[in-house]
Formats: C-alpha cells, sequence, structure tokens
C-alpha cells in the first residue's frame, strides 16, 4: 500500500504547484486576485477562474490516481463539480485530457478564448512532479484496492487562497489567517467500514523564501489500519521541502494547577461554545482559517483540540486529517456525540466516529456530506477525557 500513499503524496505535490502557478505566474495571477472595480464586465469569468483553480486540482489529482492505479479514479470524490457554462452559453466538462494542446483547447474554452493563461494552466497540469520521501519505504501494509475510496479538497481555505495574505503574523506558532492556511486534502477510506485510512495534507505556501519571493510547500500523511499507525511526524526526514515536523509536543499548560489546555476554532464559533472554551483555555484559545489547517495544527503539536460545534465541515474537509491523526493515537469525533456521552457519563471512546462513507439523510446538494454534529479533533484519547469534562461543566455555566 505503500505504493498508493506515495502517489498521494505525489499528486498532493503536484496540486500544489498547480496552486502555487496561479498565484505565481502573471498571466494566470491577473485572474486570481480578489479587488476588482465594481463596473467590471467581466466579473463572471474572473469568479469562474477562481472556481476553475479549484476544479483543476481536484480533476488532476482523479486523473492521476486513475492513470496509476486503473478504476481508482471512480471512487475519487471532491467539493466541485467540473461542470463549466462559458459566456457563450456552452457547457464544458473539465478534464485532464491526453495531449497538453488538447487540455490548453479545452481550457481556453473555459477561459473565453485566453490563450496565455490556458496555455500555462496546461503546461503545469502535464508537467511531471518527481517527489521522494524514504520515509515512505517502510510501509508494508495491504489494504484491498477494491476496497478504497478518496476524498479530496483540492484547495482548502479558498477565500485565504484568493485574497493571497502573505504578511500574517502566526501567534505561538499558528496563522489566524493567510496564504499558510491552505491546504490540499486527500483522504482514503475504506468503503465497507467508512473508516479512514490514509491521508495526506499538503501545504503549499508553508515558507516563503525571502530572496526568490516564492513559495515553497510542506507535505503530511499518515496510515492507519488493522494495528498498524505509521506518520510522517514520526520521522526526521524534510522530505526536500520545508521541515513538515514543525513543533511538537503537548502545548497544555497549568494554571492554579490545574490542566489548561490549547484549542483552536473558528471566529464564527457559538457564543456559548467560546465562553466555555475560554474558561478551559484562558491565553491557549487560537482562531485560524481553514478546516484543514486547523487539523494541522492539533497534528503538529501547536494545540492539544480543534473543536468546531457548526455543521460547515464536509468529509472532504476531515478525512485526510482524520486518518493522520489515528496514525498518532488521536482521530476526530462527532462534538455532539461527545457532548452527549459526557452528560451520560459514558466513555468518550464509545462516541460515534465520523465515517465517510454514509450521507446524512434527508440532506440536498453538498450538505448530504457535512458533518452534522460539528467536530473535536485531538491526538491523547487520555487528554480528550479530562478536556471534554472540562468543557461540559463551563458550557452548563454558559446557560
Amino acid at each position: 500500500m505503500s505504493e498508493v500513499l506515495h502517489e498521494l503524496l505525489r499528486v498532493s505535490e503536484k496540486a500544489a504547484c498547480i496552486a502555487r502557478a496561479c498565484r505565481q505566474e502573471e498571466t494566470l495571477f491577473h485572474l486570481l486576485i480578489e479587488e476588482k472595480k465594481e463596473d467590471e464586465k467581466n466579473k463572471k469569468f474572473l469568479t469562474d477562474f477562481k472556481t476553475l483553480a479549484d476544479v483543476l486540482v481536484q480533476e488532476v489529482i482523479k486523473h492521476d490516481l486513475g492513470k496509476k492505479f486503473p478504476g481508482l479514479e471512480k471512487n475519487v470524490s471532491g467539493e466541485e463539480s467540473n461542470e463549466f457554462t462559458n459566456e457563450l452559453g456552452e457547457k464544458i466538462i473539465v478534464k485532464v485530457c491526453p495531449t497538453e494542446e488538447e487540455t490548453t483547447n479545452l481550457l481556453q474554452k473555459v477561459l473565453d478564448n485566453n490563450e496565455a493563461a490556458a496555455k500555462t494552466l496546461a503546461q503545469v497540469v502535464h508537467q511531471e512532479v518527481a517527489l521522494t520521501d524514504v520515509s515512505l519505504d517502510a510501509i508494508n501494509v495491504g489494504i484491498p484496492q477494491s476496497n478504497i475510496a478518496v476524498w479530496v479538497d483540492p484547495i482548502d481555505s479558498t477565500y485565504q487562497y484568493i485574497k493571497g495574505s502573505a504578511d500574517i503574523e502566526p501567534n505561538k506558532g499558528i496563522y489566524p489567517k493567510g496564504l499558510q492556511c491552505v491546504t490540499v486534502l486527500i483522504g482514503v477510506y475504506l468503503q465497507d467500514t467508512g473508516l479512514p485510512v490514509m491521508g495526506v495534507i499538503n501545504q503549499p505556501f508553508a515558507v516563503k523564501d525571502p530572496i526568490t519571493l516564492r513559495w515553497k510547500g510542506q507535505w503530511y500523511w499518515g496510515l492507519s489500519y488493522m494495528g498498524s499507525n505509521i506518520c510522517s511526524m514520526q520521522f526526521s526526514s524534510t522530505n526536500g521541502l520545508a521541515d513538515n515536523r514543525l513543533g511538537c509536543g503537548s502545548p497544555r499548560h497549568t494554571m492554579h494547577g490545574k490542566n489548561c489546555y490549547g484549542v483552536v476554532t473558528s471566529s464564527a464559533e457559538a457564543k456559548n461554545v467560546l465562553g466555555s472554551l475560554e474558561k478551559v483555555c484562558n491565553e491557549n484559545l487560537h482562531f485560524a482559517a481553514g478546516a484543514g489547517y486547523k487539523c494541522l495544527c492539533v497534528i503538529q503539536g501547536l494545540v492539544d483540540f480543534y473543536v468546531f460545534s457548526e455543521d460547515t465541515t464536509f468529509k472532504w474537509d476531515t478525512c485526510a486529517p482524520d486518518a493522520i491523526l489515528k496514525s498518532l493515537g488521536g482521530g476526530i469525533l462527532d462534538l455532539s456525540e461527545c457532548l452527549k456521552s459526557i452528560k451520560q457519563n459514558k466513555k468518550l471512546s464509545v462516541s460515534p466516529q465520523l465515517l465517510y462513507n454514509s450521507e446524512v439523510q434527508g440532506a440536498r446538494g453538498a450538505d448530504r456530506w457535512a458533518n452534522k454534529g460539528g467536530l473535536v479533533a485531538y491526538k491523547s484519547e487520555e487528554d480528550l477525557e479530562s478536556f471534554m469534562d472540562l468543557f461540559v461543566k463551563n458550557m452548563l455555566l454558559q446557560n
């Protein structure tokens, strides 16, 4: 199964190259920038290009996985639809064509006949990305290919990607917003059980070179299957990119003899949840953009937990980080079910895990794949029990 994981890693880096190219290549960047005049004639075209970056990354991942493992592309799902309608009203299915020239011609139709942009984008799509990670050689785990499926979030935190802030200062290693919050997420789950087994998180904009002003990325991977748990965080390799082990170790502190946990969440979180988190975390409550990036903060050890009570994250947001966290002894659980377990004095180990093969009954569109009960991402089950106990007690005080 190391071949599948290696290919996931390679296509994640190819996706990262496309994401970086859209921001660094002048012909593409001018289509991507957000600041536009109100009277601009071709506003739909600009919106389409922003979506095209997402769709193209997803299609490249699907195409390359299918090329390496025929049939797997049929089990790759993601956030984006690959159908576009151009200015002439033509419906166009975006895909990776057999040749660079054919892909260029297809993209020209979507990009309102912008030949320069189409050529630049097609060139990146068809480039060969060589990637080595010697730590993957240690994996000797067999997972039947016929039983796996893939969730993809091609560019998580699209708003931060478009806005493109590059000068945001981190707070205790955590970026509240900016390009550092952008991630490519590729997660593999078992079709029969819905459990995540492999995940890759690629951070395309991890470090900016002060001389060239170009971005370098870093990646993280994990595998958790049948008692085998292996994660890139366990190895010292830098994978030829920026160091992929940005600060491990528990960020938990003690205040007045009591545990004080580090948590990252969204600034849009409900007031009663924030009130409880503030009591539990004190100065260790952080806010950040992007569900993938917030999960990454837990994986990196910058915080103990990512807590979010809303139903606005989806299977494609959490499958990859869930697999990586499982390989580290943690995971992602349904927050609402965790709260019920604590109130009923049940162990959290019996709380339902997030499953990736089942839809939300009665929901439509993207909501079919929402994490309806919210989520809590963690690395330590022992810490989770004590944290949730404190969290629930303070929630009751808020009501």
